[in-house]
């Protein structure tokens, strides 16, 4: 499972897709309906937040409005969580350029033109749910 702490814009058509479907699963994690990653690391962020199921609702939002602005059709039905914005989570500097390196290398080779718009990018946007603040990558990450 991979949430993205980038910006889904930086995303190419394969991971945009793989983001939506993870964070359906996330979803369904976060509201006791699978058993299956329950424990999985990247899911700390909205549990440590005050209200878990809005805070996954407003991150599959964006990923949402970002398919739209390709002409892609998410199903917006699948989002369970309430519709007013949560509150934002934090994702450190160090953490967004990690995942800056990690997404260019999965790049690279599947998705040339996507590589070099990103390539040129020395601080990236977060994900619109999310707050920057200093620091590095986080702990559970997994170099």
């Amino acid at each position: 499972m991979r949430l993205w702490s980038l910006h889904p814009r930086y995303l190419d058509r394969k991971g945009l897709l793989a983001l939506w479907r993870e964070g359906l699963l996330a979803q369904k994690v976060i509201a006791g309906a699978t058993r299956g990653y329950r424990s999985h690391p990247q899911l700390e962020r909205f549990r440590a937040h005050p209200a878990p199921a809005a805070a996954v609702a407003a991150y599959l939002r964006a990923v949402c409005e970002e398919a739209d602005r390709r002409g892609y059709r998410f199903d917006r039905g699948r989002i369970l969580g309430p519709a007013s914005p949560a509150a934002p989570m934090e994702v450190t500097e160090g953490q967004l350029l990690h995942e800056r390196d990690h997404l260019a290398a999965k790049l690279e080779g599947r998705a040339p033109e996507a590589f070099e718009r990103l390539r040129g990018v020395a601080r990236p946007e977060p994900h619109p749910c999310l707050v920057v603040v200093p620091g590095p990558m986080a702990s559970w990450e997994r170099p």
